[in-house]
């Protein structure tokens, strides 16, 4: 019951995340606080960003109690989530600022371009491993269904 609970509270905030960065919500840009530096944009989209493996992992049951098939699945899905948790700290490292803009004037790494690509890589690397788990799941579980 209470992974029913988590997966609803983990999906409506990815959906709800999914959709200001869609939509390009003025609120992404807003300060976090009077004089701040921080976009509103930065914790919203790190909230999104744990959200969607742990939707993943409280809506799909092999993935919270994994049998030998699923155990390397667990796994990558908690790699996900611990890489999720880190974005912000790994993402300021790479762009030196957490509002996480880059320069192309920047003489060093920290906030040129290497460091920006592989900001993007990283994050999209977050968003893309937990659904192509999730795929491909989905597709074990369909050849499991058309040998039976």
């Amino acid at each position: 019951m209470k992974s029913r609970f988590y997966f609803f509270a983990c999906f409506l905030i990815f959906i709800l995340v999914l959709s200001l960065l869609i939509t390009g919500s003025s609120i992404l840009t807003v300060p976090l606080y009077e004089g701040s530096s921080i976009p509103m944009g930065t914790p919203i989209t790190w909230m999104g960003l744990i959200a969607l493996p742990l939707t993943i992992y409280f809506g799909v049951g092999e993935f919270r109690d994994p049998k030998k098939r699923h155990k390397l699945f667990n796994q990558l899905l908690t790699f996900s989530v611990g890489f999720a948790v880190l974005w912000v700290p790994v993402s300021y490292l790479l762009a030196g600022n957490l509002s996480f803009s880059f320069s192309g004037a920047a003489t060093g790494f920290q906030g040129g371009q290497l460091a920006m690509k592989l900001f993007w890589g990283y994050t999209y690397g977050i968003a893309i491993l937990p659904v192509l788990l999730l795929i491909i799941h989905w597709f074990l579980k369909l050849i499991n269904t058309i040998r039976k």
